[in-house]
């Protein structure tokens, strides 16, 4: 998971917040604790490679995470054996 960066200006802590509503409200998903850290992490991963509008943001996470299920992790844990 990213590490959240200190020097962020609000409007872009409200423009990577925004974005992640966006996704919800597209996909009519209910927001739960582990699939609002992944969007969070990978909004503000984009951001870091430079995608610096909510309108970017958004069509990547809708991209990258197509519906609510592709958000889901099969492992519990990062130390589960398969």
């Amino acid at each position: 998971m990213t590490d959240f960066d200190p020097s962020l200006q609000l409007a872009d802590v409200s423009m990577l917040s925004d974005a992640v509503r966006t996704w919800y409200r597209h996909n009519r998903a209910t927001p739960t604790e582990q699939s609002t850290q992944l969007l969070c992490s990978a909004a503000f991963d984009f951001y870091n490679q430079g995608h610096r509008t909510r309108e970017e943001l958004v069509t990547l996470l809708i991209t990258k995470f197509d519906c609510l299920h592709s958000l889901d992790v099969n492992a519990p844990t990062s130390t589960s054996h398969h």
